[in-house]
């Protein structure tokens, strides 16, 4: 393949058992390139392998007076550097192509893997991690893979070499061939040693990259409470593990390069003492001499060879292993998968509102190969938890972590929990539907949305239905005042074309959350599920995005995780969930009295009101609800006592 034909159609199933096995089959998708690099190799180093048998020719024509052989010789000559200088630029091109090919399919495979995992990927491998594997650790495994051709080149020279040796000169060729495998082994029992040591060392660099990653991530909290020079000191003393674990394995390295250039002089010291016994008794001529001694000279140079796979292969195995670690992760599904049954709501589940839709019951499971994706009521059978098509329904938590874990079930592809039961859409499992069509279908917005750099018009160009367009979007989600900051911080008079910084750094909190709110509401999907969306937001423009938020969604299913009596207050339906199963079903105003674990959750109340409150409830009072719209009927709200239905 050639760099020009990149990316992949298609750059395969991995076999991510184990860094060698991961490696393995990089090689064998590699073997073309592998193959070309090979043969160039082997003309760029038998080439080299000629020079010294010519040169012996030569000397010896001299000696004996023959311009026919000198001429010979020196044609010869000419030719093998040709050979090398071809053969030398081409092993370079292809080498390099093998490089950066692996590395591209590497990159490829981990985007595909993290495109499929989502925001699972970080739960279940630090950020840090990630970042490592694909920057570093893909170049080290593209490092082993170009250096394996060139490797198996230089291998077959020096046996071709050898043997030559002893074809020409058997009383000096055995002492060559004795001699190099020597050469060759000598590291071997070094090399463990020296692996070991590499691998300390990307395990230091690695834990150093992710608490980088974690600092830079978190950087404006730790300004807000004082905690950079806690974490400045242990980024310094994680970056003086790794350069003393650096320095320990460059000793290591620098002992084995050591070595192969001690026994090959050694070898050399002994071959020129023993031939110069050799030619004095005339059992050798003085051109043989010069041939042996110029071979094995010049085959110092393949012999380097063999310590750099050592090097590449001992710092290409952990980077190998982390990425296949990475690479062996899979979505998780429901313990039933696709063969769940129908979506009947379980034993002690909630019952909708009267006159609301439910999950469907004992219909059959619409099939999930199609490419149109499924509509209607979104249901958790985990929890009971149901969102009626076409409604805006908010959902009470009281934990942070478990509403997240929720909002990630509801898309589909949940990081943990793997034994529950798949959610579904219109009674289709989201677990059995393919990846692109149950993220078509139900879009998931996390606590944290990242917001990659580049323009506002770039950022707002999603796949989406088209029917809300970007200035819709940004009058829903207030976006007036963010606008402003960007034509401001900006050459460009059109706020569409306004550059934001990595992450939308140069923003603040609330800012932030309101133009990945934006970008959500662009793509308009069918199920929109926003965990916590406001909570950087002041209070006015939190009410503002409220209604914008129902009106824009208005007949689509939309879900929202939030505590926030402002969003509570505008959702057409409330579910409470307690010890995660649902407790209570009705509209914030209501559930304010009479549920207490809701009103200590969205109230902040503490124990002491709590007290106060039911013991007003028992007595017969209710609190005033002087709040707009009090004199509307009263929504029913269902609630279930935990213990009874647990």
């Amino acid at each position: 393949m050639h760099i020009r034909d990149l990316p992949y159609a298609d750059p395969g199933e991995p076999d991510a058992r184990s860094g060698p096995r991961f490696l393995l089959w990089l090689g064998r998708n590699q073997l073309g390139g592998q193959l070309k690099s090979l043969a160039w190799g082997l003309l760029h180093f038998l080439g080299i392998a000629a020079l010294p048998y010519m040169v012996g020719l030569a000397v010896q024509a001299v000696i004996d007076g023959s311009g026919a052989r000198l001429a010979l010789a020196g044609g010869v000559i000419l030719l093998a550097g040709l050979a090398i200088a071809g053969g030398d630029t081409m092993l370079h091109r292809t080498a390099v192509t093998n490089w950066i090919t692996a590395a591209a399919r590497v990159q490829q495979l981990l985007a595909r893997r993290t495109a499929r995992l989502g925001a699972a990927l970080t739960r279940r491998v630090a950020a840090g991690e990630v970042v490592a594997v694909s920057t570093g650790d893909v170049e080290k495994i593209g490092w082993f893979v170009e250096a394996l051709s060139r490797f198996a080149a230089a291998a077959v020279t020096v046996l071709v070499v050898c043997v030559g040796l002893v074809v020409y000169q058997p009383a000096l060729g055995v002492v060559v061939a004795v001699g190099i495998p020597v050469l060759a082994i000598a590291v071997l029992p070094l090399l463990p040693r020296a692996t070991r040591r590499a691998d300390h060392q990307r395990e230091k660099a690695g834990r150093a990259t992710e608490l980088a990653s974690d600092t830079v991530a978190g950087l404006r909290v730790l300004r807000g409470i004082g905690g950079e020079e806690l974490f400045l000191e242990r980024y310094r003393l994680a970056s003086q593990e790794v350069r003393a674990a650096a320095v320990r394995s460059a000793r290591m390295w620098a002992v084995i390069s050591a070595i192969q250039v001690l026994l090959p002089g050694l070898l050399l010291i002994g071959l020129v003492w023993h031939g110069v016994h050799l030619a004095r008794e005339g059992r050798v001529t003085v051109g043989e001499l010069v041939t042996v001694y110029s071979a094995v000279m010049l085959l110092n140079y393949p012999l380097r060879h063999f310590e750099e796979i050592a090097m590449a292969y001992s710092f290409s195995r952990p980077s190998a292993k982390r990425a296949a670690r990475v690479l062996s992760l899979e979505r998780t599904t429901g313990a039933e998968g696709t063969e769940e049954g129908p979506s009947a709501a379980p034993a002690g589940a909630v019952a909708a509102p009267a006159g609301e839709p439910v999950a469907p019951a004992g219909e059959p499971v619409a099939p999930a190969g199609g490419s149109v994706a499924p509509a209607g009521d979104l249901y958790d059978p985990a929890t009971g938890l149901l969102a009626p098509a076409g409604r805006l329904t908010a959902v009470v938590c009281g934990d942070p972590d478990a509403a997240g874990r929720l909002a990630e079930r509801l898309g589909g592809h949940p990081a943990f929990e793997t034994d529950l039961p798949s959610v579904r859409l219109g009674g289709v499992p989201l677990d059995g539907l393919p990846l692109d069509t149950a993220r078509t279908a139900v879009l998931v917005q996390d606590k944290d949305p990242v917001l990659l750099s580049g323009t506002l018009r770039s950022l707002l160009d999603v796949p989406s239905s088209g029917k809300v367009g970007p200035q819709r979007a940004l009058a829903a989600a207030q976006c007036a005042d963010v606008l402003d900051a960007l034509v401001q911080g900006s050459v460009a008079d059109d706020p569409m074309d306004a550059h934001l910084t990595e992450r939308g750094r140069s923003l603040s909190g609330g800012q932030r959350q309101r133009l990945a709110l934006a970008r959500s509401l662009v793509t308009d999907p069918e199920a929109l599920v926003l965990d916590e969306p406001t909570s950087a937001v002041d209070s006015h423009t939190e009410a503002r995005i409220a209604d914008g938020l129902r009106e824009l969604r208005t007949g689509r299913t939309t879900v929202v995780l939030t505590s926030s009596p402002l969003l509570l207050d505008r959702a057409e339906r409330v579910v409470f969930l307690r010890e995660g199963q649902v407790a209570a079903v009705g509209v914030h105003r209501e559930l304010v009295v009479t549920q207490p674990g809701y009103r200590a959750v969205v109230t902040r109340e503490t124990d002491e009101e709590a007290a106060e409150g039911a013991g007003a409830v028992r007595a017969g009072h209710r609190p005033a609800d002087d709040g707009p719209g009090s004199a509307a009927p009263r929504a029913r709200v269902d609630i279930i006592d935990i213990e009874e239905t647990a």
